[in-house]
């Protein structure tokens, strides 16, 4: 499931507020005898309200006398809004899709065991952090993937590119014939993050799959060459007008939509993107990895899931219950598959086990998950030990925005190794 990133401007108070109407108050813990819990959620074009409330029943139907109460965040960034809940005493019981690295430190999670986890997943440490799993390690992602219009590309004679000199020659060709190259959601610094947190995870990670081990290590910098060239072809598309016009006023949705209509060539956006692409859309569409300078293919691989467990709350035990369930729910999963476009990491259930309707673009890049290829951490996504350090992870996003107006890569690199080093205490 994806991590859909934005700034939340809530005060702690407000957010109370907000609960007090929807009456939810994380640790309650009466409903007549049973259990009730509360349980934080975000929205987005493929997860929806239904959605959340109908896999809310599914996951309850296994846990007699609890009863969960949704809180939804106000934007698409939960991670601050749990830290506006944690300040004001109402952190919720079960969390959806947070950073697990950014609450740790309080104590405020409770690892699931290791037997359950063993039992149920193919990569039961994919998400691991010290050891310990936060976050069920029950889907994967790519990010990104790049998602291209192949009527587009066919009208304009051009092929999927494998090196990174034909992909700009693509990109060139593209916006020779009046086509935007490559659509961008560059409103929200999580979504304009995507091109970055490509060419960053192929080029850099591609090369040294224990480069976010060494920086914490301090072994590696931001600064270092290798990185100072990812990070630069970003700011050369940019500069080719690669992105279009107007790239860092499109919201997400409206990305989306724009692709869609063929209004771009490309896309660089996580898999879950796959869900948004219909049935009768697909034959359109295509999905390829984002090039390498020399062709070798690498995978920006995430672990995903979404369950995460208050260890504070008086009802933890019917939480991690709670968390379970919903974690392992054939409904849940199949919905996730079909909508979010999340590929299945459970042990026990394969792909068609699910019944879930998929589309061609899913099954082509599905097979990227399946194949024996070099998979590395999709930098500034992952859940695990190559997590970045608390904070990080949004300046590293909002630096792909700041790459549309400032030429000096180097020293925007050097700020994020200062927040770096003050984030990770060195």
């Amino acid at each position: 499931m994806h991590r859909t990133r934005r700034s939340v401007l809530l005060s702690a108070l407000s957010a109370a507020a907000l609960l007090a109407v929807a009456g939810c108050t994380p640790g309650e813990s009466s409903n007549g005898g049973g259990t009730t819990l509360t349980f934080l959620t975000f929205e987005t074009p493929a997860l929806t309200a239904k959605f959340w409330d109908d896999s809310i029943t599914d996951a309850t139907k296994q846990l007699p006398g609890v009863t969960v109460k949704k809180i939804v965040a106000p934007t698409s960034d939960r991670n601050a809004y749990a830290k506006q809940l944690q300040a004001s005493g109402q952190f919720p019981d079960v969390l959806a899709s947070i950073n697990p690295k950014d609450f740790l430190d309080a104590g405020l999670l409770q690892p699931f065991d290791q037997a359950w986890l063993d039992a149920n997943f193919l990569q039961p440490n994919g998400n691991a952090i010290n050891g310990k799993t936060y976050i069920p390690p029950t889907n994967s992602q790519i990010l990104p993937m790049v998602f291209y219009n192949k009527d587009l590309f066919a009208k304009h004679n051009l092929t999927v590119p494998t090196t990174w000199a034909q992909f700009t020659d693509v990109a060139a060709k593209l916006k020779a014939a009046g086509v935007t190259p490559i659509q961008l959601a560059g409103a929200e610094p999580w979504s304009a993050s995507m091109p970055l947190v490509g060419l960053v995870s192929a080029d850099v990670l591609g090369k040294n799959p224990n480069w976010i081990k060494d920086r914490y290590a301090g072994k590696v910098k931001f600064t270092d060459p290798d990185v100072v060239a990812a990070v630069t072809k970003q700011r050369a598309l940019v500069k080719a007008g690669a992105f279009g016009e107007g790239a860092l006023g499109v919201n997400y949705a409206d990305a989306n939509k724009q692709f869609l209509d063929g209004k771009a060539g490309m896309y660089l956006m996580g898999s879950w993107f796959i869900g948004q692409i219909t049935a009768a859309q697909a034959k359109s569409f295509g999905g390829f990895l984002l090039p390498t300078d020399d062709g070798k293919q690498i995978v920006p691989f995430n672990v995903g899931g979404t369950t995460s467990v208050n260890a504070r709350s008086p009802n933890a035990a019917k939480a991690a219950e709670f968390a379970k369930a919903w974690s392992l729910s054939p409904n849940n999963l199949k919905t996730l598959i079909e909508t979010d476009g999340a590929f299945p990491m459970l042990k026990t259930v394969k792909l068609e086990d699910f019944g879930a309707t998929v589309t061609p673009v899913f099954t082509d890049c599905y097979k990227y998950v399946q194949d024996n290829n070099t998979k590395v951490s999709s930098i500034g996504w992952v859940n695990n030990d190559d997590a970045l350090p608390p904070g990080v992870s949004d300046l590293f996003y909002a630096l792909s925005q700041q790459l549309f107006t400032n030429d000096d890569v180097k020293a925007q690199l050097a700020a994020l190794d200062t927040a770096w080093d003050k984030a990770a205490k060195k």
